[in-house]
């Protein structure tokens, strides 16, 4: 009962946080309405580039452009969604708390130092995008001719929540390197933003070095080309068995679990910066 509480606090000063944030970002209606086409075109110009080329060869590497809108739109609401709720734990963010100080006032706080750093960056510009990517999906659903069960739609919402907490966990870990480096790690823009790009297309139209290393090193084909290879009635690579197809909801939830680990080493590394 006592664990119920505390959590209804937290989620309180959570919502208090982000209403806050949405306040403050909406003063200024002009800018924030730039701001929020800005974030749409992200969106749109990357879809328009394949989805205007791949009609002229009919499909990519076998999958049609129904197919495609799937994945696509699979990745980039995932990654929209993570990226409102983990933006604090952003290593750009996140390192100009520690290069100015500042982080040191969420420690002094009384209220969690997850919730202040959560609540702390929310880009509502970012909604247009969800609005999209979200859009691209239902496209592609609409496009694609198999019998949809309600089985396939909970596969497919698993596998957004997988996403969100696969990428959520990688900003978490990118942030929390910044404790050591105080700049941001550029690498991990390779394992996030390109981690995204990657898992956007059907993973066969990559060698077999990269597609191997996505798969049994950094397991991002498990969070979604798995799940809708299942969906579509698609074999699964490598004679996998076809339970792969539902372990996204565990692979999410197993990094961040560890990436708040090496949080909680990097908070306790943090010694503040003598001003």
């Amino acid at each position: 009962m006592g664990r119920a509480v505390i959590m209804l606090g937290d989620l309180r000063l959570y919502a208090l946080l982000l209403r806050a944030q949405i306040r403050s970002q909406g003063v200024y209606r002009v800018s924030f309405a730039l701001d929020a086409l800005a974030a749409a075109l992200i969106t749109a110009t990357e879809y328009a580039a394949f989805a205007l080329v791949l009609p002229r060869f009919g499909s990519l590497s076998g999958w049609t452009l129904g197919e495609v809108s799937v994945l696509y739109g699979l990745a980039e609401l995932a990654f929209v969604l993570m990226d409102l709720l983990f933006g604090g734990f952003d290593a750009p963010n996140l390192s100009a708390h520690i290069r100015s100080g500042s982080f040191s006032t969420f420690l002094l706080r009384p209220a969690p130092l997850p919730v202040q750093v959560f609540g702390s960056d929310f880009a509502l510009r970012r909604v247009t995008r969800v609005v999209l990517a979200a859009g691209i999906l239902w496209y592609g659903v609409s496009q694609v001719a198999v019998p949809w069960t309600p089985g396939d739609v909970a596969l497919l919402v698993g596998s957004v929540v997988g996403m969100i907490c696969f990428f959520g966990g990688l900003f978490v870990i990118g942030g929390t390197l910044t404790f050591w480096t105080v700049d941001s790690v550029e690498a991990m823009n390779v394992l996030t933003y390109g981690g995204r790009a990657l898992i956007s297309y059907p993973m066969d139209i990559y060698g077999s070095l990269l597609r191997r290393a996505f798969t049994y090193v950094i397991p991002a084909a498990f969070l979604s080309y798995f799940p809708v290879l299942h969906v579509l009635h698609r074999p699964l690579p490598d004679g996998l068995p076809g339970w792969a197809a539902f372990v996204s909801p565990v692979v999410g939830p197993l990094m961040l679990a560890a990436a708040f680990a090496f949080w909680t080493l990097g908070v306790r590394r943090y010694q503040g910066t003598g001003t």
